[in-house]
């Protein structure tokens, strides 16, 4: 029996559920974005709207998901393995801290005030890199400090954007 053969034999199975996985996860996240950009005017090329990004993400987004997950039917590759929790708990805590402290945030009896760049910035990159197995503290708290300052200078200085950069210490 020759290749094609058996690989007619054995129809549509998956060879890698890893590819299916991502696939699908990124099928989902384009429907997700597309449809709270639902609302968003798109505008035209000459013209761009707040929705055209967050639209354009969800199609190509949503079309390599397809090639994706239509890849895993036809190559070999990895199996779905185990996630790390810790990874997920450091990485996206570290963006919901940066999120509640740049511009701070009043819950109940719980008040956190506005931090800014300027303390946000190294608190994100530091608490997303102790998901790191190979970390070193030291190493860590240099690159999150040179990390901010670049995001500082860049993001503050260079674009101008209105991020505020130390509220609490400088009133901006």
């Amino acid at each position: 029996m020759s290749l094609n053969q058996i690989e007619q034999a054995q129809g549509l199975r998956v060879r890698s559920t890893q590819d299916l996985a991502g696939g699908l996860f990124m099928i989902l996240l384009a429907a997700g974005a597309f449809f709270f950009s639902w609302d968003l005017p798109a505008g035209t090329l000459r013209q761009l709207g707040p929705g055209m990004l967050p639209k354009a993400f969800a199609v190509i987004c949503g079309a390599l998901g397809i090639m994706l997950a239509l890849a895993s039917l036809r190559y070999h590759g990895e199996q779905l393995s185990g996630w790390s929790w810790k990874g997920i708990f450091f990485a996206l805590g570290g963006a919901c801290l940066f999120g509640l402290t740049i511009r701070g945030f009043e819950f109940g009896p719980i008040r956190v005030p506005a931090l800014g760049l300027l303390v946000s910035g190294p608190l994100l990159i530091f608490f997303s890199g102790l998901a790191a197995d190979d970390r070193k503290l030291r190493e860590l708290l240099i690159f999150a400090v040179a990390m901010s300052l670049g995001c500082i200078l860049l993001f503050k200085y260079a674009l101008s954007l209105p991020i505020p950069l130390a509220p609490w210490l400088l009133g901006v």
